[in-house]
């Protein structure tokens, strides 16, 4: 959420940036006229207290001296009533002015380009050699009898799957091979519950705008988490923090589950857009002046994970337009996939400066001041678009796949092989014909 002060002296700068992501600069206008009508009764209010309060005395006076006190004991109901019913108004007001506030978007960062769609994203680096494959097949296709979304549309519908095999070795391997290399940058991993209550999960994100995208736990106030970084903000929500112990880091390791709303049509195959999925997300908390400093680091271990892996991707600044609601810059990791032609986006890597900590109220103390903190993440590995993203990227023409370097220690195997599918019988069993087997167990 925007500090309210700064609506106050610098709304320019908060109308140049809904202009920028392509809002309506309305809201600005209204949580200001909300403001100082909320301001103006609050001064009718102070004016009306000290007259409650002169009048007070006066009876008092009044009292010893052994005159009436009637017509001002009335006179101090009167103002009671009308400060009681201006209160009212004035919290009625703060309520409507701090929704309206909390809706409105994070100031964007001025590096961040102005325009309204993926077009007009700026593609700020490229790395890694594209490999030249013969009619490249998709991951779901490469890897057909480890990859089965057939039988999980069965017990659960689209977007689900199940990974067999050595895909599983490999999704684990991405985890540990990611978890080592952020413990060695002073990350502490973390393993955050899989479900948020409503006050945590609105500190980490504009509820408003993301409920679609999450599951609701059905007469709980529950919601699955999308992703570990609200988990990961609201664990130091409603506090204060020491300056001193700036930065934190944290490695979250979770599933996550989204709705994806929206998507309807898109990348129906495979595994790239699902409802379940596991990520590794860097998490930091630290002062402002980090913020430049933390959000390098953050994007260079991102850089280094996809690097040691040998895949080749690029960096994209979003656009205003396709800026998170929550985020003042988002720079992408975009990988190559072979089959698609493109570059995919894998992974972002968000400042968010106080926008969350103002939302989750967790400062930190410097002297006998308190500040808000600022609040970066990224997703490190997304693990199943990872896995999506070897298999087509190393994908050989005997239809086996090569893995990285970096995973062998942990996988324990080089290659993935191609085997014939898993096939499993689907008809009804007749308990009229009794086999050998089943006369034996029976014996038993």
């Amino acid at each position: 959420m925007l500090d309210i002060d700064l609506l106050r002296t610098n709304a320019k700068v908060i109308k140049e940036s809904q202009k920028k992501r392509g809002l309506p600069t309305d809201p600005v206008d209204w949580v200001i006229s909300l403001d100082e009508e909320w301001r103006t009764i609050l001064q009718k209010v102070e004016k009306l207290k000290h007259q409650r309060n002169e009048a007070s005395e006066s009876i008092n006076k009044m009292k010893k001296a052994g005159k009436p006190i009637d017509a001002e004991v009335k006179k101090v109901k009167k103002i009671a009533a009308e400060i009681g019913k201006l209160e009212t108004n004035a919290n009625e007001l703060k309520v409507k002015r701090d929704d309206v506030l909390s809706n409105i978007p994070n100031i964007l960062a001025k590096e961040v380009p102005a325009g309204k769609s993926e077009a007009d994203n700026k593609v700020i680096k490229t790395a890694g050699k594209i490999p030249k494959i013969k009619n490249p097949k998709y991951h779901q296709d490469v890897a057909k009898d480890l990859i089965d979304t057939e039988r999980a549309a069965k017990v659960t519908g689209a977007r689900f799957y199940y990974l067999r095999g050595n895909l599983v070795r490999l999704g684990l391997a991405l985890q540990a091979f990611a978890i080592d290399l952020l413990q060695k940058k002073s990350f502490i991993p973390m393993l955050p519950p899989y479900m948020l209550n409503r006050a945590a999960l609105s500190g980490a994100v504009t509820l408003a705008a993301f409920e679609e995208m999450i599951y609701k736990i059905q007469d709980e106030d529950l919601y699955l988490i999308g992703t570990a970084e609200h988990a990961l903000n609201a664990y130091h929500s409603n506090e204060v923090l020491n300056a001193e112990d700036l930065p934190l880091r944290y490695a979250g390791i979770s599933p996550c589950f989204r709705k994806e709303a929206g998507a309807h049509g898109k990348d129906t195959k495979g595994i790239f857009r699902i409802h379940q999925f596991e990520k590794i997300e860097q998490f930091v908390f630290c002062k402002p002046e980090q913020a430049e400093k933390e959000f390098n680091l953050i994007l260079a271990n991102l850089e280094e994970i996809y690097r040691s892996l040998g895949i080749p991707y690029r960096l994209v600044i979003l656009c205003g337009g396709e800026t998170g609601r929550v985020p003042a810059k988002t720079i992408d990791l975009e990988a190559w996939f072979p089959a698609q032609n493109a570059y995919r986006e894998i992974a972002s890597c968000s400042n968010c400066t106080d926008f969350q900590a103002r939302r989750s109220r967790i400062k930190y103390r410097l002297g006998g001041e308190m500040k808000h903190v600022y609040t970066l993440n990224n997703t490190a590995v997304a693990v199943q678009r990872t896995i999506a993203c070897i298999l087509e990227n190393f994908q050989q023409a005997d239809g086996s796949v090569k893995i990285p370097k970096a995973l062998w220690k942990y996988t324990g195997f080089k290659e993935i092989r191609p085997s014939k599918p898993y096939k499993v019988f689907t008809g009804v069993y007749n308990m009229t014909k009794r086999t050998k087997f089943a006369s034996h167990f029976d014996a038993k």
